[in-house]
């Protein structure tokens, strides 16, 4: 299997380094961040909505920053699509992960202690989720043979998270102690909102399966 990265585009390998490290941190501060929120750690808590924000900002610039290098200078050419529709797809777990602590900074929802245990399951796994398809997108321009380890990860996780969505939302609905029907469908907003992080990185792994089969075609 052709090397994606030759001697001229190795400063482009670096950007993409340091952009999936952006994807990779992005995941450990949401997953911190609601850790923060269920421990009413609140000063914790918007430090991190501060940290997830800005670092949404930096990883947009270095994404913009690649794309430009590949059209101005040529690079990769075979592989320039894919490698652009990859950072793209890679860019909206980013985003989901921040807008889901956006939201629980804006709305603030009251989470009662017997579901903290199914949000934080839900935020561990939609956390590992994007974890492993970052593994993934490293061995599409490392050690493409690996690729489809991770991905099969992802789906396992993303799988798991649908899980205990399921159980979250019955736990709520079933409940006698959450009383209003309002609560109980704000609750399930934020679970909703959670799982789709894992939801976005499996469609991100689904995408970087039919490009690592193009490679090795």
């Amino acid at each position: 299997m052709k090397k994606m990265f030759m001697n001229r585009t190795k400063q482009l390998e670096g950007d993409i380094d340091e952009y999936l490290d952006k994807v990779t941190v992005s995941s450990l501060i949401f997953l911190e961040g609601i850790k923060s929120y269920l421990n009413q750690d609140t000063k914790r808590f918007e430090t991190q909505y501060e940290n997830i924000t800005k670092l949404e900002s930096e990883a947009d610039n270095i994404r913009r920053n690649i794309k430009y290098k590949l059209y101005t200078n040529m690079l990769i050419p075979e592989s320039r699509g894919d490698v652009l529709g990859l950072l793209e797809t890679m860019d909206n777990v980013v985003d989901t992960a921040e807008k889901a602590i956006e939201q629980f900074s804006i709305e603030k929802p009251d989470i009662p202690k017997f579901l903290h245990k199914d949000f934080l399951l839900l935020a561990e796994l939609s956390s590992k989720s994007v974890e492993e398809v970052v593994k993934g997108a490293r061995s599409f321009f490392k050690e493409i043979n690996l690729v489809n380890d991770f991905i099969n990860k992802v789906h396992y996780y993303e799988h798991e998270a649908d899980n205990v969505e399921e159980i979250l939302k019955r736990n709520v609905f079933n409940s006698e102690e959450i009383t209003r029907f309002s609560k109980k469908v704000h609750l399930r907003y934020f679970a909703e909102k959670i799982a789709l992080v894992s939801d976005v990185a499996e469609e991100v792994a689904e995408r970087l399966a039919v490009y690592a089969i193009k490679r090795q075609i």
